[in-house]
């Protein structure tokens, strides 16, 4: 898929996580927006992987170590057909009386979600989980020689102040997995502020390459540049690490680079200027016009426009 089509899902992605997370009125959209680039080169770019069949045994696995992104993931598998559009309204709902739309919740649930391959959000265990599924494909290799599927995970550079993750970092280096790819987002803000701040990361990539890894960096909004590091090739015996330099909020000009945003949700009239940003809403657009009015402080008009909203981004080419 060439680089402009890849943009434009992107962009899709992103009014998603903003629409879901308003609808459900929590979430973390931050995180999702800043990994959204990423996500969309895996999904429709270099993952190999069937929606009809979402247990392909040659399929390639992907591992969100930062479950709290899911939003973002959840909207590349809408995408791709692994469950409807629609199902992305019900982001982190618990009553709904049809349990088939209860399995899209806060943090992935590989029992519950096509697609999903392990269960996570409990930050540092992602990575961990990742190289077991590393090992296990050189277990089940048929020959010596010929790799069946690839690995990769995705890490939040807060969650590297984790012990897990460089537990795991050094299992990897240990056992010459060259065939699992790690991603850092590295929006450089967690929970509690700049990372920097709260457990410094300095020379991150340094410290993988430490543990036997190979370690690129790159701009994790340039779709180019993720392409060329996801393909690549491994240096034998060694998994590999993707520094990916991100913003946190990205595409969203109140959201980029605010902490509070890692697991705020937006309010209606938010909504609604992020997708102005994102460029679902125009200006002159009668809902961004009033979008502060008293017809739009009534939660049933609201529910309306959101689903008018999810109709107009599925329709947009």
């Amino acid at each position: 898929m060439d680089i402009d089509n890849l943009k434009k899902i992107s962009d899709k992605i992103r009014a998603y996580v903003i629409l879901s997370t308003t609808i459900a009125q929590s979430g973390h959209p931050g995180g999702s927006l800043s990994s959204a680039d990423i996500i969309t080169t895996l999904y429709f770019h270099k993952l190999r992987h069937d929606p009809k069949n979402p247990k392909w045994k040659y399929r390639d696995r992907f591992v969100l170590s930062k479950g709290h992104s899911c939003p973002a993931v959840y909207a590349a598998l809408a995408l791709n057909g692994y469950f409807s559009i629609d199902e992305l309204k019900f982001l982190r709902k618990f009553n709904s009386n049809n349990p088939e739309l209860l399995h899209l919740q806060g943090h992935p649930n590989a029992l519950l979600t096509p697609g999903i391959e392990a269960s996570t959000g409990s930050l540092g265990q992602g990575l961990s989980i990742a190289v077991g599924m590393a090992l296990a494909e050189k277990i089940d290799r048929k020959d010596n020689s010929k790799q069946e599927y690839e690995i990769y995970a995705l890490l939040g550079d807060g969650e590297c102040d984790e012990g897990q993750i460089w537990e795991a970092t050094m299992s990897a280096g240990h056992y010459k997995s060259d065939n699992l790819t790690a991603i850092v987002d590295r929006n450089r803000l967690q929970i509690d502020g700049n990372t920097e701040e709260v457990m410094s990361l300095n020379l991150i990539g340094k410290k993988f390459e430490a543990f036997g890894w190979d370690a690129i960096e790159i701009d994790g909004h340039d779709f180019e540049q993720i392409i060329n590091a996801l393909n690549k090739q491994h240096v034998q015996d060694k998994p590999k690490v993707i520094i990916a330099n991100t913003t946190k909020g990205k595409g969203v000009k109140f959201m980029e680079n605010k902490a509070e945003w890692h697991g705020k949700a937006p309010n209606f009239s938010q909504c609604i200027e992020a997708l102005k940003d994102l460029n679902f809403v125009a200006e002159n657009d009668e809902i961004y016009k009033n979008k502060d009015s008293e017809e739009y402080k009534n939660k049933e008009r609201q529910k309306e426009t959101y689903m008018e909203l999810f109709d107009k981004i599925s329709k947009f080419r």
